[in-house]
């Protein structure tokens, strides 16, 4: 919202006054009776014109400028209250909804109940609604993904929410509530640092992060142009075997310089299959054996060079292609286009065109190239040599012309590091954080097997995979590295795996024993198992397997005994939810605002389905009587 010129009111867009100087031709007043005489002595014409200047006041409201913006929610939170019942205010208008309908509000989970009373009271009061709704925007994309357990993460603007939903109730314990310098504006101030040497500005690094080059790679994955970790042959044999040693080359003859296996024409063969034969005897009588010499080493020389740059030649013409057809996370470097506002006067001043024109253009090259019409191609020539610059994308700004340009900008391997510097662990500890903070502990598989990602934040290239895999890395466990005794078992005990929910606990009421508590029958399985009598220490053979036969009848009867499934430290697998396919709308803008998708379904629930009876929203009766609760 931008400030209006009445202190206290706000404007949507900001509003410019912008004057214009008109000429207006008037006609001269008619002299008197008395004096028409005296006036057409000169010859004058009778009717003659007057120009007149003229300023006229225009005010007009201009949707690319952001300078003087206020912003009355900050890192999450309410800052200005004023702007932000302006901002209700305006989106109510522009919906227009009919008379008499109910409201849902997402909220932030930075919110506090009181922010949350002074929003019933706005829209009670402003909008006479008759129902009116607070959801937590966690809530709302758990309606989205259908998933009554999960955990959500949301990357916004400049912070990251990390909360724990089970069974649709928010575990308020250990959330993670704005997280600062997770969000998007964190990997663009992050890009900045890296690339700022290089002349890039904060908008060149946020045009650079929306664009399809800028990626996160997953934690361990190898740079562009880095050195790849070198594989040492383990069987000298085979090396041997395949001629790669480079003393086997020496011996069978070959010039130092010259490899003739790599040659395909075969021009790098020993020397004596060019030279032909030599007379000897007049080379030494002639006294010129040093000269001769020279010269064939020069010959020889000479040759190698031309076998090494055909060689380089060949090498360039292959790489060419494979280069281009690369991924983006092997090329060393890549261009984006950046568009940039300057003023006309310099584009005209440089021959270059507004961005309505480079579109086109920049458009049908991105195409497959295709024979053009003789008329459309002189159309087009006529069009690249015509001076005028397009109205369109051109504004004024404080009395200067300007318009948009798009240019291509060359990016390293910058475009790769955004997340990096600590980025991805603060995340990855928030949500470790906040799944060891919920109380039941059987739940946090599942919290784990059902991770939600969404947030405009988190809608770089690569960034989710990334996340998952920094998880994986640092917090998960393997299931096959969990087994403990398997092999020493016996037959009648079932595996135990990183759950806990085969592990004994030690069971009340046992037979007292100077020896000691109950005995884990782990450890008994596994030392007596082979030879039950020999290992047992003397006097305790019979008390462990009176314990051990005691649990087994609690189990086959099925005695209740205190026990709990899930492991409540590590995770032994991680993955993302995904939507649910009957919203196909979605699958091509993405999932990052589902939340806008789940106050949808959610009011449908609330407003339509439940009609009240789980008191999902407040009515306007209960308003009168309560007030803002």
């Amino acid at each position: 919202m931008f400030p209006a010129e009445k202190p206290g009111e706000w404007e949507p867009l900001k509003v410019r006054e912008r004057k214009v100087t008109k000429q207006r031709g008037d006609v001269a007043p008619q002299p008197v009776d008395g004096d028409t005489a005296l006036a057409n002595t000169d010859g004058a014409a009778d009717n003659a014109e007057i120009s007149i200047e003229e300023e006229d006041t225009y005010f007009e409201e201009d949707p690319t400028i952001e300078e003087g913006a206020v912003y009355p929610i900050r890192q999450g939170r309410i800052v200005d209250w004023s702007c932000l019942f302006a901002l209700m205010t305006h989106i109510y208008n522009t919906l227009s909804p009919p008379f008499h309908t109910p409201i849902l509000v997402i909220t932030q989970p930075a919110w506090t109940a009181q922010d949350h009373e002074v929003l019933t009271q706005f829209f009670f009061e402003k909008f006479k609604t008759p129902a009116f709704c607070l959801m937590d925007s966690t809530l709302a994309v758990c309606y989205a993904y259908a998933a009554s357990t999960a955990t959500v993460v949301d990357v916004g603007y400049e912070k990251c929410d990390v909360s724990a939903v089970v069974e649709f109730l928010i575990n308020d314990v250990g959330r993670g509530i704005a997280v600062l310098r997770c969000g998007g504006e964190g990997m663009t101030q992050r890009l900045l640092e890296l690339l700022s040497d290089k002349g890039f500005t904060r908008d060149m690094c946020e045009q650079l992060k929306r664009s399809g080059i800028c990626e996160i790679l997953p934690p361990g994955t190898t740079m562009p142009g880095e050195a790849e970790p070198e594989v040492t042959n383990v069987n000298p044999a085979a090396a041997a075997s395949a001629g790669a040693n480079a003393a086997g080359l020496k011996g069978r003859g070959i010039v130092a310089g010259v490899d003739g296996g790599d040659d395909p024409n075969g021009e790098g063969k020993e020397v004596e299959d060019n030279e032909g034969v030599l007379d000897v005897a007049s080379l030494v009588v002639s006294g010129k054996t040093n000269e001769f010499l020279a010269r064939k080493e020069k010959e020889k020389a000479e040759k190698a060079e031309k076998v090494a740059a055909k060689k380089a030649a060949q090498e360039a013409a292959a790489a060419a292609p494979k280069q281009a057809k690369l991924p983006n996370a092997k090329r060393l470097t890549a261009s984006f286009h950046y568009t940039e506002r300057r003023p006309l006067e310099e584009l005209n001043r440089n021959g270059k065109r507004p961005l309505e024109d480079e579109a086109s253009h920049g458009e049908g090259e991105m195409k497959r190239p295709k024979t053009p019409d003789p008329q459309e191609a002189a159309d087009s020539a006529a069009a690249e040599t015509d001076p005028a610059p397009s109205t369109r994308n051109v504004s004024a700004r404080n009395g200067e012309t300007t318009a948009l340009i798009r240019r291509d900008v060359d990016v390293g391997v910058e475009r790769f590091q955004a997340a990096t510097g600590g980025f991805l662990d603060l995340i990855a500890d928030a949500i470790h954080r906040c799944i060891l903070s919920v109380p039941e502990i059987q739940k946090r598989a599942e919290l784990w097997d059902n991770l939600i990602i969404v947030g405009n934040g988190g809608k770089v290239r690569g960034f989710k995979e990334a996340l998952v895999a920094k998880l994986n890395s640092k917090y998960l466990v393997s299931p096959s590295s969990a087994t403990i005794f398997t092999s020493e078992l016996p037959s009648n005990f079932t595996t135990p795996v990183a759950t806990g929910a085969n592990t004994p606990q030690p069971l009340p009421h046992l037979p007292s024993s100077h020896h000691g508590g109950g005995v884990n029958p782990l450890l008994l399985a596994a030392t007596t198992a082979s030879n039950p009598g020999g290992l047992a220490p003397p006097g305790q053979h019979h008390h462990l397997h009176a314990q051990l036969q005691m649990q087994q009848y609690q189990q086959q009867n099925q005695l209740p005994v205190h026990q709990h499934s899930g492991h409540g430290q590590t995770p032994t697998s991680i993955k993302l939810t995904k939507m649910p396919e009957y919203f196909p709308e979605w699958k091509d803008v993405g999932t990052e605002e589902a939340a806008f998708l789940g106050a949808q379904v959610a009011a449908k629930v609330v407003f339509v389905v439940d009609q009240g009876l789980s008191k999902g929203f407040m009515s306007r009766t209960e308003y009168n009587d309560l007030g803002p609760q």
